[in-house]
């Protein structure tokens, strides 16, 4: 077990996002770049809130508001880390990995925006599926070699990334959309629990668990159980009907979070739905490439649904 905990969380209730970052580098600069991950990216969440809030990346017209939000947080978030780490000696070369779940009340729909190893997995109907391809050298592997022997896949070392937060300027965020459904379970974790506990077993807890905070003690206890190897940490989300009484919970210690979201009623008209049809400045600092520096969201809504 490490000495210090390189893994970051956030519970953002107020944006229904929720983040698991696992760093790297040494003399804890791990630590300050999973930190940095979540911070700057809360901060992007909470200053683009506003009426007169601006973007310091280009607006991808193909994707939806909450979209575009989740990955240039992500993006802000990469140049942060990228910067601190030039600045500071003892923080060269850090990095972190991401994983990010937003719940778009409005359209009954997940986003998960991912970079480097942490997962995101859903359960629906007593059946796990990992929604996220791990940036590794082993993976990188079995995708271009699926036919590579067990015994050369064995060689292959677990711990290398090929993408993370923080190692270039500009970096690729994998981003995925999921149909919503009532009593859905989504798991976020480091590889300090997807290393030690198998698939099965992470969908056997939390099916075993109603309780998002008993299943993530449940797993994290688990993998401790296996080895413990890394710092573990995992976030268990539970998709509710809005029509019943549930209080979000936390779990305590630093290493896990659990919280229930309640789905909403899509015929309402909410605050955050008037927010998005606001005038949003896009200004482009970083790239040069960028078009449309100011876009009408409620312009872009109203041309899409007339396709």
């Amino acid at each position: 077990m490490r000495e210090h905990n390189e893994d970051s969380f956030a519970l953002l209730p107020a944006h229904e996002l929720f983040i698991v970052a696992d760093g790297m580098g040494g003399h804890r600069a791990g630590e300050v770049a999973s930190q940095l991950a979540t911070s700057t990216v809360t901060a992007f969440f909470d200053s683009t809130m506003r009426e007169d809030a601006t973007w310091p990346f280009h607006y991808d017209p193909a994707l939806s508001v909450e979209e575009n939000r989740l990955v240039t947080s992500i993006k802000v978030a990469n140049r942060s880390i990228y910067e601190e780490g030039a600045r500071a000696a003892d923080h060269r070369g850090m990095g972190t990995t991401f994983v990010g779940l937003l719940v778009a009340r409005q359209t009954n729909r997940v986003f998960v925006g991912h970079v480097g190893d942490s997962r995101c997995y859903r359960v629906r109907d007593g059946e796990i599926t990992l929604l996220t391809q791990d940036h590794s050298l082993i993976n990188e592997y079995i995708r271009t070699m699926p036919d590579l022997p067990a015994a050369q896949r064995d060689e292959l070392p677990r711990n290398v990334i090929t993408r993370a937060l923080g190692m270039n300027d500009v970096v690729l965020v994998d981003l995925l959309a999921d149909a919503a459904r009532e009593d859905d379970i989504y798991v976020l974790c480091s590889d300090g629990l997807s290393g030690m506990i198998s698939d099965d077993e992470i969908l056997d807890v939390v099916t075993r668990h109603e309780d998002p905070e008993v299943a993530c003690r449940a797993l994290i206890a688990m993998a401790n159980d296996h080895g413990g190897e890394d710092n573990i940490t995992a976030v268990v989300i539970r998709l509710v009907d809005a029509e019943k009484d549930f209080v979000p919970r936390r779990a305590a210690g630093s290493m896990e979070e659990t919280r229930q979201v309640a789905l909403p009623d899509f015929n309402d008209l909410t605050t955050e739905q008037a927010r998005n049809d606001l005038l949003v400045d896009i200004r482009d600092d970083f790239d040069v490439c960028a078009t449309d520096p100011a876009i009408r969201v409620a312009e872009l809504k109203s041309s899409r649904s007339k396709k």
